[in-house]
């Protein structure tokens, strides 16, 4: 029986940052995983979704290569590449995690992990063999999996989840994606920027329906304009496969009734945590709504085990993820350590026009009793967006009026998801939007609109 000081059960973006701190803070630490390092994110998650996603743009970027005054001729998607390109990156970006384990001295077991105890983890591997390990602390991040609904279940040949239309052999004609978070417009992106016909359907009334209302209408004017077709305040009912015809999908939207005839259905509905089958019930770990429950360090009911990433409540992102790890393992070690700010959490989507967003929406800045002040940015307006022809969205920010506190700030545009960054750390360091205007930004950029869109707050804005 190997014993451990800690056991990390899934190597997902948490489950290996926290392994490597833990390494790295002196402890001897294992991971257990049961199929590829760096789990759903990297292997059939964040990394390939980006990697098709690249694909997608370089094809629009040459469709439209005659506006840059670049001729270029029979243009073609060729789909079995683009999928043979993004599995590659997934495998570099899963063998980087296995050189990073080596270099951290983090022991990979393989297998399926259950907890027997809080010092005990039994694995089973794929030959069936069994061994025992025993560590003083047990982290749990077995992450999340597709939601299915009773009315869309996932087949994988008629409707998909995110790991098949991560790999489809060949293009549908049509596609429906139900569901329009960030997986669902995403890949309604990817496909329809490839000559599917797309159908994105959505049950609230307003697609990416956590982001702040005026980013979802100018989403769903881009997506309009990019030809998918937008369904919302919409619920599946049925999906009937028609054999070579595809399927029929039933939805019932305004009170009515109506199909849509499809080759595939994509189930975008959100994810699921993987609780089940882990062993929890051994040892009587509470749940929460299907979650396990934690305190602000993830430690569960139970002393010695811990829980990050999807199986708790909270933001299913990877980077959360990550920073839970790290919190955790640092708290283990008895680092003064600071509880996770959930409300200065990045949020990234990658379709195009990408959205980012951190803090609160202006709606929720009202109904948390703020008096505010709003400020916007056009990139219309940014000589560096019309420079690259990508002049869609803009750059919306929120201040408390009373004490000047950056409540919150909403991106839509080429390349926003790379610009949230500086709103996170100026929230975080409890900047002033006076102190935003007065730090020169370099021009001609785009993170310009940053400080355009605060200077528009407080009617100081130079260039609308």
């Amino acid at each position: 029986m190997d014993k451990y000081d800690v056991i990390v059960i899934g190597s997902g973006p948490g489950g290996y940052v926290a392994a490597i701190r833990a390494a790295q803070l002196g402890f001897k630490t294992a991971v257990v995983e049961k199929q590829q390092l760096g789990g759903i994110c990297l292997n059939w998650g964040c990394i390939p979704t980006k990697a098709l996603l690249k694909s997608a743009q370089v094809f629009e970027y040459l469709k439209h290569a005659q506006d840059y005054g670049v001729h270029a001729e029979n243009i073609a998607a060729d789909l079995p590449a683009m999928v043979n390109r993004s599995r590659k990156v997934a495998s570099k970006m899963s063998k980087g995690i296995e050189f990073l384990f080596r270099k951290n001295n983090v022991t990979a077991i393989f297998g399926h992990g259950q907890i027997k105890n809080n010092r005990t983890v039994e694995v089973t591997d794929s030959a069936g063999k069994k061994n025992t390990y025993t560590a003083n602390h047990i982290i749990i991040a077995t992450g999340a999996r597709s939601k299915q609904l009773p009315t869309l279940p996932i087949d994988g040949q008629y409707v998909l989840g995110y790991r098949d239309a991560l790999v489809l052999k060949d293009l549908p004609k049509r596609m429906v994606v139900v569901g329009s978070g960030a997986i669902g417009v995403e890949f309604a992106y990817f496909y329809n920027a490839l000559g599917v016909e797309v159908t994105l359907v959505e049950y609230l009334p307003r697609i990416v329906p956590r982001e702040d209302e005026e980013v979802s209408k100018q989403l769903e004017r881009s997506f309009k304009k990019q030809g998918i077709k937008v369904i919302t305040k919409a619920s599946v009912q049925k999906v009937v496969p028609n054999g070579k015809k595809g399927v029929t999908v039933t939805i019932e939207h305004n009170g009515k009734k109506q199909t849509i005839t499809a080759d595939k259905v994509l189930s975008a509905v959100g994810v699921v945590p993987n609780v089940e089958g882990i062993g929890l019930e051994n040892i009587g770990i509470q749940l929460q709504d299907g979650y396990i429950k934690v305190d602000a360090f993830y430690r569960t009911n139970i002393s010695g085990v811990y829980a990050i990433g999807d199986v708790i409540q909270g933001p299913a992102l990877a980077h959360v993820a990550s920073h839970e790890g790290i919190i955790c393992v640092e708290k283990i070690k008895g680092l003064d350590v600071e509880p996770m700010d959930y409300n200065n959490i990045p949020s990234c989507t990658y379709c195009l026009p990408e959205v980012a967003s951190v803090g609160y929406t202006e709606q929720q800045a009202k109904e948390a009793g703020y008096e505010i002040k709003v400020g916007k940015f056009p990139f219309t307006a940014s000589g560096k967006a019309s420079a690259a022809g990508h002049t869609e969205g803009f750059v919306k920010v929120i201040f408390d009026a009373k004490y000047g506190e950056w409540l919150g700030a909403h991106m839509i545009g080429a390349g926003v998801t790379e610009l949230i960054s500086e709103v996170v750390t100026a929230r975080k360091l409890e900047t002033t939007g006076h102190e935003i205007i007065k730090s020169v930004h370099p021009h001609p950029t785009l993170s310009e609109a940053i400080m355009e869109a605060v200077a528009a707050a407080y009617g100081e804005v130079i260039h609308i």
